[in-house]
């Protein structure tokens, strides 16, 4: 875009979505009316209402330019997947073609199940899988390089109806939060609310570097992050990068990233300067939890595609870079009624607001109970070299207050009553110039992985690219069993007002042990917890049975959104991911060093060797001593490099030959990893003493501060 090019966000948000103001104008009365009763009563969509939906959904999206259509819909590969076909049929005896899309077209597609991750409920040999239209979260045209194509966000299931997404149990999740949700608010006196829904805001930390630089790193490419990189000089010590001026270039890939979603409805608001040099975020506006999580994809995906066209390339791993903070995704969540109540808002006087304090309690009592499955949510290969390192959240779960719910809450256990609520107080800066305000009742944590912050939680421990599918199915599943086993003593009690005071007092006390508003990175911290009894799963392989322990598996078959065969086909996909990834990471390592690195510094130390020679036969009585010095050390670092990339490949390979599950994914955890660590020690040695012209690959300095 020229700097003569502006244009207005309310004229293009949206413009290339079939959203609600387009299907009103488009649609028949009636048709817009059975629609909606589908999606918000999940009446079931007759073929007939489809047809009709479905023409004025192709006129609609050729006038876009779009020639194909696709099922866009979200298999267990952490990325969205699709199948294109174009909206013409056979041709006609004059030999033109009419374009048509019917409404089985729309509501069914056949893409190969068995093709995809289902941890063994679909085999190569029984292929079928259906992907169904969400008509809650909105169709899209896409466009790009190759042309404009028509987006129908789907759920993806086997032919037998197991879910093989993440959509599928997303959606069950929402439901059973709604049923249970609607259920307390009736209790209170609410009969006006008619649905209750998790609202998501998901935060994208991401690296942008050079993709001239990118393509001269094999690491990069084939896993995500370097395997191998010494530390430049400086790093991200002085927190100068954090919110500074953002750059001209990547200022002009944000503008066109923004740009990009605002057509797609994706109401990108914050952009910043990340930590760490090179890192960026972007935030979004809350939406439903369903299509918060698709735009969150849609996100992901432009922020790559955008990428290209600047001659960049965007980084989505949690730890592309060694010894720099690594990339997450805030996922904050919140429950609203249709008719605009926040149930997690506390109002003026937190104390008094029975309702929210019951919502409260029962949210601490379903985070205590599944920490180890919610823990599990956030559980990704890449999310191992981040939790608990000090620059996210410890992988301990625990619930952050603040000082003024904090204290609420302390005078529910102590006491029995909540009196008063601590009020915020004014802040006088001292300037006369800028004007004094009233400062809010309390701080915020940026080392808690489970965060109030003011009307939501805020769920840190989300890794940036993974899809938080996964942990907004935990947590809209436990919260609503909390809230239906509270349901349960309230709607039984003979005094209301009595029972749900004591039910707070009771959540409140037992549930305590997971409140915690203090230092999340300190040592002290972990000692606390495991006196607790607070689990502290480091890493994915640990996190991962707590989808099958017997409690979970209770929870989720009691709201229908995981059945036992189910949750055991994605342990056994999470096995079987994280050894791969190591496999691959270990691949590439050997690859890498065996190819590039070994031979560069054989070429170095020849050269040393040659000249010292050399010197000694101009001048005799030259001091060679400095070459020696470099020869003797660069020397005992290759050896020690060849040694370890030997044992690297012995390891892998009997990774390899290992049968897939736990067993296999904690060789590659405690073995392959710690051959990996020992061959990258003295690499990144060598990269400091190796010349600049012979090291085969860019270095940490090229590609966090080259942009």
């Amino acid at each position: 875009m020229s700097e003569q090019e502006y244009y207005n966000v309310a004229d293009i948000f949206g413009q290339n979505v079939f959203n609600d103001a387009v299907m009103r104008e488009r649609l028949p009365k009636a048709t817009y009316k059975k629609l909606h009763e589908v999606m918000e009563e999940g009446k079931e969509l007759d073929l007939a209402t489809a047809d009709v939906i479905a023409h004025e959904m192709k006129e609609w999206a050729i006038e876009k330019g779009a020639t194909h259509y696709t099922h866009w819909f979200q298999p267990l590969t952490g990325v969205t997947a699709e199948k294109h076909d174009s909206f013409i049929s056979a041709p006609m005896s004059n030999g033109k073609v009419l374009m048509t899309f019917s409404g089985k077209e729309l509501i069914k597609g056949e893409p190969d199940a068995s093709s995809f991750p289902s941890g063994g409920l679909r085999a190569t040999f029984e292929a079928r899988g259906y992907t169904a239209w969400d008509c809650t979260s909105p169709a899209f045209v896409r466009q790009d390089a190759a042309g404009a194509t028509l987006c129908i966000p789907t759920a993806f299931c086997s032919y037998t109806g197991e879910a093989l997404d993440q959509k599928t149990p997303l959606m069950r999740s929402m439901e059973a939060i709604n049923e249970q949700s609607l259920r307390l608010l009736r209790l209170f006196g609410n009969t006006t609310s008619k649905k209750v829904t998790p609202s998501v805001g998901p935060e994208q930390e991401y690296f942008i570097i050079d993709r001239e630089k990118y393509l001269q790193r094999k690491d990069l490419i084939f896993t995500g992050r370097t395997l191998f990189g010494a530390m430049p000089p400086k790093g991200q010590e002085m927190d100068d990068h954090y919110f500074g001026a953002i750059r001209e270039r990547i200022a002009a890939y944000m503008r066109d990233v923004n740009k990009e979603l605002w057509k797609l409805g994706v109401s990108a608001k914050t952009q910043h300067n990340e930590v760490a040099p090179a890192q960026h975020e972007l935030a979004p506006i809350y939406a439903e939890c369903n299509v918060a999580v698709d735009h969150n994809q849609l996100t992901m995906e432009t922020l790559k595609k955008v990428a290209g066209r600047h001659g960049l390339q965007c980084l989505l791993h949690e730890k592309p870079f060694a010894g720099v903070n690594g990339s997450g995704k805030h996922n904050n969540w919140s429950i609203c009624t249709d008719d605009g109540i926040n149930l997690l808002d506390p109002g003026e006087t937190p104390h008094e607001n029975v309702q929210f304090l019951l919502v409260l309690t029962c949210i601490l009592k379903a985070i205590d109970e599944h920490a180890a499955l919610l823990r599990a949510s956030a559980a990704d290969v890449g999310n191992d070299h981040r939790l608990g390192a000090n620059e996210a959240p410890p992988a301990i779960l625990s619930v952050y207050l603040g000082d003024q719910l904090g204290d609420v809450i302390q005078q529910l256990i102590t006491t029995g009553e909540a009196t008063h609520s601590l009020e915020g107080s004014k802040l006088e800066t001292g300037v006369k110039s800028i004007p004094d305000f009233m400062k809010d009742a309390t701080d915020r944590n940026r080392t808690s992985p489970f965060a109030f912050t003011g009307n939501k939680f805020e769920f840190r421990m989300v890794g940036s690219q993974d899809s938080v599918a996964q942990p907004n199915i935990v947590l809209n599943t436990i919260v609503a069993d909390a809230f239906s086993e509270a349901c349960d003593v309230l709607e039984k009690a003979s005094n209301f007002d009595l029972a749900v005071h004591d039910l707070i007092k009771e959540y409140a006390v037992k549930h305590q042990r997971i409140v915690f508003n203090g230092n999340g990175y300190s040592e002290e911290w972990v000692k606390e917890a495991a006196k607790r009894g607070l689990a502290n799963d480091k890493s994915m392989v640990d996190a991962i049975p707590a989808y099958i322990a017997p409690e979970s598996v209770a929870v989720f078959e009691k709201f229908n959104v995981f059945t036992k065969t189910e949750l055991e086909s994605r342990v056994e996909i999470e096995y079987e991911t994280y050894a791969k990834t190591i496999n691959i990471e270990a691949k590439t390592m050997i690859d890498i060093a065996g190819k590039q690195i070994i031979p560069a510094v054989i070429d170095y130390t020849t050269a040393l060797a040659t000249s010292m020679g050399t010197v000694k036969d101009v001048c005799p009585e030259a001091d060679v001593s400095a070459q020696k010095e470099l020869l003797v050390q660069s020397s005992a670092l290759l050896a020690e490099a060849q040694k370890a990339l030997a044992k690297l490949r012995e390891v892998t390979a009997c990774g390899c030959e290992m049968e897939e599950g736990a067993a296999q994914a904690a060789y590659y955890r405690d073995d392959v990893k710690a051959a990996m660590a020992a061959l990258r020690s003295p690499v990144d040695q060598l990269e400091m003493i190796v010349d600049k012209d012979i090291w085969p690959m860019p270095s940490y300095g090229d590609l966090i501060f080259e942009v």
